[in-house]
């Protein structure tokens, strides 16, 4: 913030500064006894001087109806009223006996109040036009320092050195309290027109406290016609036709504010908190100030009137109600006549709810039912109920507590015969009359039934509906800093399938909320889907994914399948109901531009997991395929022994860059070259030397000198220190036994290429799997062996060795002579002897196993 000029204004102190409402002059009192008028837009020159007062001038201000117009309080014991053409007062006002303080004028134009405080410890109220006191308020034991009329409240505020706060009833001047919180004297009181909030300045802090209820005091009939009260003033209006879910056809749609064009009815002699329609809408009652007035609806005429602490409408008679007329009489009044009257069974009634039952709240957390008709009582619930909603029909009933609502059924068939019967003299009430159905967990602020389902919104700003104890949100609601909604709910009408709220400014909205839907809802829950089936027709299409998921909570996915027009949501319905085909048939629908996106490779996923608990593998490999599953391919592959998929595989992962799984793949079907590559090509050199030292030794000093140029950009000497077997060859012992068994493996990996090892010969095979292979071609050529490697090697593997030695020999010796064959042609003589001396020189065969299948 930033100060814009300071200046000396007063030659003494300035008791109080008031700005003009809409010109740019400021006001301000002093203790040298002088009002001055300072204009901003002339950089605050003094426009003007107003003199008169013999005293400090404690405060200023401008009438509100009459901006031309303020009046002035001062310790001279007078207060003058003065216009901003004239230097001097109009007129005078005097009657207190010591220096007044403060004052107020009345907010609205309909009274020409002034409201003025003094050191004479009383609130006097004024007429400025007759220039008389209309009425003292007595009750503070020290000087008033502040006095205020609530804006928006039928209330007087005052504030006193005595540590004091009064509050008074504007228009009857009752004391209604007094508050006192122990910090010393009050001097300042201020509120606003948009909450009941009043703020009050002590000598050791500010309070700031909420009076009454903020809530708006409106009712809506059937038809949509509204009535709401702006204190004292009654206005009228209709929603009817305000309201569109077509978002190009010009009116609001939901959640945007309806253009209401307010009608005023009238002026109502007490200030209304309460206002009601009768069951059908021809009347309003107006409660307040322990009275109630009925007014007709369209003009507000007076219909009756009296005195009652609660009023409520019967859910059924046009004239019907009652009252409470104290803690332990009620009224019931047919025809607007009292018919009778009745003493309630409990202590003390703090509260009656209207409805097809009239409830009556006990001081004991209970509420007690009653019949209209005879007064007979009908049951007791013990729930303490801050109010009651009853269905249209009467068969159901909402009581609404602190932080649960109870729905219950009511017969009333069985409570009717009853009482015909005059069979209700229980204490406990008529068995059966009411049944709990279900609970709503949550504190519901506002709600209606329509039909058998109850729209409500609950303290958290969520409005939801409730069909058979099944809740569906339809909208978060703005709500307040502290997290508490601003909206009520008026009313439905069902020919615009559209729901009603005001919020605290009487400002309207509307959501649509289909009839047909909610009808349908209600048939499920009741189990009746001839009825449902019916109806579904007149829902429309764009609702069906709503009606989908409805009948999904309910357990009917495979209806919902059947109804549901978004993809995603039948994909997610055929997962669950295990139709693999069906969810498949749903993911080929993506369209292409999307086939690539993180959302249509979850599905690929989803998909392939299914269909793999399925065992439908060939989905399940399409679909691990498609959503580049391929750890779930590897799985696959390796499970069901797919050579040629795994060879397929390890060169997806490979181009996709996943090398684990490549290498993986690679290794298990027998490519130890391309292991090795894979490894050098991903520059993991070391591991590479080791694998080829393990199963490719012929590689071994290339894989080397690789190793030693990378690892002599970082170490020369590291470098030098690695061995090459060519160089090296002292260092790699048995080098040549490793050379001759890589040689068997790569012909017997040639020869079972096409067709791989059975499975039938897993049982021998898995055996071969820890031979020592260069020991035993060792023993086998009759090589010497340390004493520590000396091991008694069966006969059966040495023979096995030796048939894989001999066979791997010819093997090598049939491709060099089928390849001289095919060079030399014409030499087929030569070539046949050299081949017939090869096959001399060639060990015998013995009679033994073949070795190494499983290579």
């Amino acid at each position: 913030m930033e100060k814009i000029r300071d200046f000396e204004a007063h030659s003494d102190y300035v008791r109080y500064l008031e700005v003009h409402p809409s010109l740019p002059y400021v006001l301000s009192s002093s203790d040298d006894m002088t009002i001055k008028a300072w204009d901003w837009d002339r950089g605050f020159d003094c426009t003007q001087l107003f003199e008169g007062h013999s005293h400090y001038v404690m405060m200023v201000k401008f009438n509100p109806k009459d901006t031309n117009t303020f009046a002035s309080a001062s310790l001279d014991r007078s207060i003058k009223v003065w216009g901003l053409g004239s230097p001097t007062p109009h007129y005078t006002l005097e009657g207190h006996e010591k220096g007044v303080n403060c004052l107020d004028y009345y907010p609205s134009g309909d009274k020409p109040y002034i409201l003025s405080g003094a050191d004479d410890h009383t609130v006097k109220i004024w007429d400025y036009q007759t220039k008389s006191i209309v009425h003292t308020l007595d009750g503070h034991a020290n000087n008033v320092c502040a006095v205020l009329f609530h804006p928006k409240l039928p209330l007087i505020a005052s504030a006193s050195e005595d540590g004091t706060v009064r509050l008074w009833q504007s228009t009857t001047y009752r004391a209604e309290n007094t508050l006192n919180y122990g910090m010393e004297r009050a001097w300042a009181l201020a509120a606003t027109k948009e909450a009941n909030k009043l703020a009050i300045g002590f000598d050791e802090g500010c309070v700031v406290i909420e009076l009454g209820s903020d809530n708006p005091v409106v009712s809506m009939d059937a038809t949509g016609k509204l009535v709401w009260s702006k204190n004292n003033d009654i206005q009228t209006g209709t929603v009817k036709g305000l309201a569109s879910a077509a978002p190009d056809d010009g009116l609001p749609a939901d959640g945007e504010r309806l253009p209401v064009a307010p009608r005023d009815l009238g002026s109502c002699e007490v200030y209304p908190q309460y206002l009601k329609h009768n069951c059908n809408g021809r009347f309003i009652a107006v409660c307040g100030d322990g009275e109630f007035i009925i007014y007709t609806a369209q003009a507000l005429r007076n219909k009756a009137f009296g005195q009652a602490l609660d009023f409520v409408w019967s859910g059924s008679g046009t004239g019907d109600y009652a009252i409470r007329e104290s803690i332990s009489v009620v009224k019931i009044f047919k025809n607007f006549k009292e018919n009778h009257s009745f003493r309630p069974a409990v202590a003390s009634a703090e509260g009656i709810f209207g409805g097809h039952c009239l409830g009556v709240k006990g001081s004991d957390s209970a509420v007690l039912f009653y019949d209209w008709e005879t007064s007979s009582f009908i049951r007791k619930i013990d729930v303490c109920p801050k109010e009651v909603y009853w269905s249209e029909a009467g068969n159901l009933v909402l009581l609404a507590c602190e932080d649960t609502a109870y729905v219950l059924t009511h017969n009333t068939e069985v409570v009717s015969n009853t009482i015909a019967l005059g069979q209700n003299t229980s204490d406990d009430g008529i068995d059966g009359s009411f049944e709990l159905l279900y609970e709503i967990n949550e504190n519901v602020t506002s709600g209606k039934w329509i039909g058998d389902c109850f729209v409500y919104c609950n303290s958290a700003g969520r409005l939801n509906y409730s069909v058979g104890g099944n809740i569906q949100t339809l909208v978060h609601l703005d709500t307040t800093s502290t997290g508490v909604t601003k909206h009520a709910i008026l009313g439905y009408l069902a020919k615009e399938d559209r729901v009603y709220l005001i919020d605290k400014q009487l400002n309207v909205i509307s959501y649509s909320v289909l009839l047909s839907m909610l009808q349908y809802q209600t048939a499920v829950m009741r189990g009746d889907f001839d009825t449902a089936n019916e109806l579904l027709p007149l829902i429309p299409e764009s609702e069906y994914t709503t009606v989908a998921r409805f009948l999904e909570s309910q357990g009917f996915k495979e209806e919902a399948m059947a109804v549901t027009t978004d993809l995603d949501h039948k994909f997610d319905l055929a997962i669950e109901l295990n139709q693999v085909d069906e969810a498949h048939a749903i993911v080929l629908q993506t369209p292409e531009e999307d086939m690539e996106n993180t959302d249509t490779m979850a599905k690929w996923k989803r998909l392939s997991d299914a269909a793999l608990k399925m065992n439908n593998f060939e989905l399940t490999e399409a679909a691990s395929i498609a959503s580049d599953d391929y750890s779930g391919l590897l799985l696959l592959y390796s499970a069901i022994g797919n050579l040629e998929g795994m060879e397929k595989l390890a060169k997806l992962a490979e181009a996709g860059g996943k090398t684990n799984v490549a290498f993986t793949c690679y290794f298990l079907t027998g490519n130890v070259e391309a292991c090795a590559d894979l490894l050098i090509a991903t520059k993991r050199l070391p591991e590479a030397a080791f694998f080829a030292r393990s199963y490719i030794p012929s590689r071994i000093s290339e894989i080397v000198s690789l190793w030693k140029d990378d690892l002599s950009k970082v170490s020369e000497s590291a470098a030098n220190a690695l061995a090459d077997p060519i160089l090296n060859a002292d260092l790699f012992p048995d080098m040549d036994i490793a050379l001759e068994v890589e040689k068997m493996f790569l012909a017997q990996r040639s020869t079972t290429s096409e067709t791989g090892i059975p499975a039938t010969e897993y049982m021998t095979a898995k055996d071969d799997l820890d031979l020592d292979l260069i020991r035993l071609i060792k023993v086998k050529k009759g090589i010497a062996v340390e004493q520590e490697e000396e091991v008694q090697v069966p006969v059966a593997e040495m023979e096995a060795v030796q048939i894989d030695v001999d066979e791997a020999a010819k093997k090598v010796a049939e491709e060099e002579a089928a390849a001289a064959a095919a060079a030399v042609e014409e030499e087929i003589l030569a070539s046949t002897n050299e081949a017939e001396e090869v096959k001399e020189e060639e060990p015998p065969k013995d009679d033994m196993d073949d070795f190494g299948d499983d290579w």
